[in-house]
């Protein structure tokens, strides 16, 4: 029988619990049988339909609005922020800065907490509590208010993105994951287009209420995410062993998906502490933080500054010069609006996000991580060697494209690959936790490298980032060399009958490339 995943006070547990073994021993006979309910491929599809349409649009909500929230310091400094708070020499970025160290601190308990506290409680509970601290934003004066701020946000919102990543791994298998990674991170991208839009809109609040654009950014951005919270409490389900909006047929078909998905003998999901000891001294944990690591940078970079460095090119003068001259008679000149500089953040952030799920896509069916992830990193590069070049606008713009397409395309690839290879939830969740925070911890690194004097061009921050990438492109080839050849021996271990069957270490278990 399968130990229940909800970690409900005892009382609650034991209103289900009659119905609960009924549905954990279908489970496991699901597993061991592989599927003696005998399923078609259209009642499967129908199932993973259900758990996507309850699932996936509120996560892809809750994270659209973090990303949102994480950046729109960025779209709130072309309002006004730097002058009003008087943010001089590397005040700005130093409160980026501070925003990353507690995001990166707090990611790994957070994950352990997930469970404790459950999902529907967990997640909804941060977005409500990071909402109000950015709704708060809008209220600072000074730059030691907004650095405290940016901090208690870092905070609150450390744990959303590993929970998701983490929680997704309860409900689907291997070769549906990074798709459904996709789904709500490719949410990040549309974020670069919707914080670039609003904050356009926002805009024309300047002054109102007493309350400058940048403050109203800060304002509508965090109500908006408190009440989505709110919404999510009542949405989401915990685990699919108690998921209500599944019959007990489908919750055990969904369960032994998920338990005998990594290993036919399954994974143990009782806490320990040598779980939280297997995650930190396994080296594959530590190559693919690495390889995160090279994809966030590109990530954080491209996020935190599009505005500025599309600010910086003069890119009216390619896309509106014709327009300008032909239809309004206006001069023609370098340089262009706060306006402007909000709307082309736009183009390249819808490009990515369909470049995001296409990947995932192809990713899952056909059942491989690296390839995928080493074509997103080689567009980073093109993009990064067009902007640090002396090339036209234009082009660099062009150049936005293949950084923001392959760094976010990459991601979720990145994530999943671990995800897919960690046997064992709670080393699953620690090793996980330990990845997404070191790699966010670039954002701390990156929010320091594009600095105003370095405008236009931006030399040190795009010399950084190609620096960054070049890690990404020399560990995933190694990482998949060593797959390879422990995949290979456990096929001959295995043709020898030597295997055993105690999780990741089983012969019976295949990394995925």
């Amino acid at each position: 029988m399968f130990p229940t995943k909800n970690s409900a006070p005892s009382s609650s547990r034991s209103r289900e619990e009659e119905d609960q073994t009924g549905v954990n021993e279908k489970a496991e006979h699901i597993g061991k049988e592989v599927s003696p309910i005998a399923l078609t491929a259209q009642e499967e599809r129908r199932i993973w339909r259900k758990v996507d349409l309850r699932l996936m649009p509120i996560l892809s909500l809750i994270y659209l609005l973090s990303v949102m929230d994480k950046g729109n310091i960025g779209n709130a400094k072309l309002e006004g922020l730097v002058t009003q708070l008087n943010l001089t020499g590397n005040r700005y970025n130093i409160a980026l800065t501070m925003y990353y160290i507690p995001y990166c601190v707090f990611e790994f308990p957070c994950n352990l907490l997930l469970k404790v506290v459950r999902p529907s409680r967990w997640l909804p509970g941060l977005a409500i509590l990071w909402g109000i601290v950015m709704a708060l934003m809008s209220l600072v004066k000074t730059y030691p208010q907004l650095v405290t701020v940016r901090v208690c946000l870092g905070i609150a919102e450390a744990g959303l993105f590993p929970g998701i990543a983490y929680y997704l791994t309860f409900w689907y298998p291997r070769n549906m994951l990074q798709f459904h990674i996709a789904l709500f991170s490719g949410a990040a991208s549309l974020a670069g287009a919707f914080s670039g839009l609003l904050a356009y809109a926002i805009s024309y609040l300047n002054g109102k209420g007493g309350l400058e654009g940048w403050a109203w950014i800060f304002l509508i951005e965090g109500l908006a995410t408190v009440a989505v919270g709110i919404l999510a409490h009542f949405v989401l389900a915990d685990f699919p062993q108690t998921a209500k909006f599944l019959t007990a047929e489908e919750r055990a078909f969904v369960v032994a998906k998920n338990k005998y998905d990594h290993s036919p003998s399954g994974e143990e999901d009782r806490f320990e502490a040598r779980h939280v000891w297997a995650a930190f001294t396994d080296w594959q944990v530590w190559m693919h933080i690495l390889i995160l690591i090279s994809v966030d940078a590109a990530i954080f970079g491209i996020t935190l500054f599009l505005p500025l460095i599309q600010s910086s090119t003069g890119m009216l003068h390619l896309l509106f010069l014709r327009a300008s001259a032909y239809i309004l008679a206006v001069p023609c000149s370098f340089g262009y609006s706060t306006t402007i500089s909000q709307l082309l953040t736009v183009p390249p952030y819808v490009v990515a996000t369909a470049c995001t799920i296409t990947a995932a896509y192809y990713s899952d069916k056909l059942g491989i991580r690296s390839p995928f992830i080493l074509a997103g990193l080689v567009a980073c590069v093109v993009g990064y060697l067009i902007n640090i070049s002396d090339a036209p606008a234009g082009v660099k713009y062009f150049g936005t494209f293949f950084c923001v397409a392959g760094s976010y395309s990459a991601g979720p690839g990145a994530i999943a690959w671990l995800g897919n290879n960690l046997v064992g939830e709670y080393k699953r969740a620690v090793g996980m936790a330990l990845q997404i925070a070191m790699g966010n911890f670039t954002g701390a690194i990156v929010s320091n490298i594009y600095r105003s004097q370095d405008s236009p061009r931006f030399i040190l921050g795009h010399a950084l980032e190609l620096m960054f990438v070049g890690i990404g492109l020399v560990c995933v080839p190694i990482v998949v060399l060593l797959y390879r050849r422990i995949n290979n021996q456990r096929d001959r271990l295995w043709q020898k009958g030597e295997g055993r069957d105690s999780g990741g270490d089983a012969s019976d278990f295949r990394y995925m490339l």
